[in-house]
């Protein structure tokens, strides 16, 4: 199978959808099965898993509605190593293993480092995870090695520099991160273009940010085109990019598939106006977000107080978007009440920081939370 799919858009197996709202790993797998098929019939064949996904759940539900169910050479399955999870060399080749396991996979089409930025990357040459991922390569285990990215151009350079021979890079790319200092996309990839480093992309939609846009920025789209959805801007701009190989979306319900399906199946790249408009409405958007958080829960898998710290970031920006002063109350102060029925409370952070240590957009989590518990505790 070609190194770079046909359609450019994949199907990351991370928010998928929940038999239990309060338990990342109660995936419902006959529900991922129908999103699975229909992918797959309108000529889309990129999946996107990782270890921890899904409470851990994600690669087993990939082996049981995609591998199972489908012939292997149909589909490309992409998976992860992450440095957080390795102690040892042991580990490497541990994971590995029940990777395979889960899946039923036989093989992984594409093999990622996961996340390298610059506080985990030592970790990855401690144990010479480059030359393991090379050495699975050569074995008919990894069909094509590359990373996810995290981090500044320059480190990113760095390593384009020092590893070659890695065939591709995962970065986060959307409009609104384009200018972004933290983030960096737009500098990022332009690194990954000068090293000849086909693109795949992650956060488009920027964990649902720009599904759920302000009013005011959501009016530009409709006006230009108003039979395109918010998102579909969201996925176009990154697959607009010249180097982008593939834009992987995190679709959570049949309608979001469907959505992006009539998006990409027939793909049609941004014009420069239309460009134009995706930068206007990021800097609406940036104007009024508090926490740029993407959502992604590495922070939640290892707290000790069982906070549910990207859901309480989610509301935290739409109050923040709200003129409180004029409302004094959202629905936003029930819904928080509801989830620390069943999670931690914001004020029950003991500050450990390993939620820090493993957030990829580098978010002051701890100071965060304090103004979140200051916003919805104390009322």
């Amino acid at each position: 199978m070609q190194f770079k799919p046909e359609k450019k858009l994949g199907f990351g197996l991370m928010r998928m959808p929940l038999t239990d709202p309060s338990n990342d790993a109660a995936v419902d797998v006959e529900q991922v099965s129908k999103m699975i098929d229909l992918f797959l019939e309108n000529g889309f064949t990129y999946f996107d898993t990782a270890w921890m996904y899904n409470g851990f759940a994600s690669e087993r539900v990939a082996g049981e509605a995609l591998v199972a169910r489908h012939p292997r050479e149909s589909f490309t399955l992409a998976t992860k190593l992450h440095a957080g999870f390795i102690h040892s060399f042991e580990d490497r080749d541990q994971i590995f293993k029940e990777q395979l396991e889960k899946t039923g996979a036989g093989y992984f089409d594409y093999y990622l480092l996961h996340g390298i930025e610059a506080g985990m990357l030592g970790k990855y040459e401690k144990y010479d995870c480059f030359n393991w991922l090379l050495e699975k390569k050569a074995a008919g285990l990894v069909r094509h090695a590359g990373f996810s990215f995290h981090d500044t151009p320059e480190l990113l350079d760095e390593i384009l520099t020092k590893h070659p021979e890695m065939e591709f890079v995962q970065l986060q790319i959307n409009y609104l991160d384009w200018e972004s200092e933290w983030v960096q996309s737009r500098a990022c990839y332009e690194v990954a273009e000068k090293h000849k480093k086909p693109v795949i992309v992650m956060e488009p939609v920027k964990g649902g940010t720009l599904a759920r846009l302000p009013e005011e920025a959501a009016a530009l789209f409709r006006e230009k085109d108003p039979s395109a959805s918010v998102p579909s801007w969201a996925i176009r701009f990154a697959a607009s990019l010249p180097n982008v190989m593939l834009v992987l979306s995190g679709m959570s319900t049949l309608g979001q598939m469907e959505d992006n399906i009539s998006t990409m199946k027939e793909f049609v790249p941004l014009t420069e106006e239309e460009t134009a408009l995706c930068h206007r409405a990021a800097e609406i958007v940036n104007s009024r977000t508090v926490v740029p958080c993407t959502g992604c829960s590495y922070c939640t898998e290892g707290c000790p107080m069982k906070i549910a710290i990207p859901r309480y970031f989610s509301l935290y920006n739409e109050d923040m978007r709200e003129d409180l002063k004029e409302k004094g109350w959202t629905i936003n102060f029930t819904n928080y009440a509801n989830l620390t029925k069943k999670f931690g409370k914001a004020s029950d952070c003991i500050g450990c920081g390993q939620c820090e240590e493993v957030c990829p957009q580098h978010l002051p989590i701890i100071e965060t939370l304090k103004k979140v518990a200051g916003h919805y505790e104390h009322k």
